[in-house]
């Protein structure tokens, strides 16, 4: 079963700014790549099938694929790349309070994609209000 991370994408307030830095990436002939300080312990699990779902403005809303984990040393520092699948794929939203660098995420714990039609355009504080009441 993959294990998946969650992190908070800081800077971002839609999945449409999301999904233009990836662009921008490829347009730059690189992948996207999200660094931190520390490397997952659990990196091998996350690269069988796990994903980084991102919460934007306190709402896991999607995701992308993680591809590698890589551990760089330099001058007695250590640096961590993840290497992310291209694709930005919706979420359902979840709220989640915020924190700092990422965290494991259970297949248990995680939201559902939204497929085409389920909503994947609805405006970020109706979806907030749904789950808030328990409707979706």
């Amino acid at each position: 079963m993959p294990l998946h991370l969650v992190k908070l994408c800081v800077g971002v307030e839609r999945v449409e700014e999301l999904t233009a830095w990836g662009r921008a990436e490829r347009g730059r002939g690189r992948v996207p790549i999200v660094h931190t300080r520390q490397t997952p312990k659990r990196a091998d699990e996350l690269i069988e099938g796990g994903s980084l779902y991102w919460v934007i403005k306190g709402v896991i809303l999607c995701r992308q694929q993680i591809l590698k984990v890589d551990t760089f040393e330099e001058g007695g520092q250590s640096r961590c790349e993840i290497t992310l699948h291209d694709d930005v794929i919706p979420t359902a939203p979840q709220p989640r309070r915020a924190f700092q660098g990422w965290r494991y995420f259970e297949t248990k714990d995680i939201p559902p994609d939204l497929s085409t039609g389920d909503a994947g355009e609805m405006p970020l504080e109706l979806a907030r209000e749904l789950r808030a009441l328990g409707a979706w």
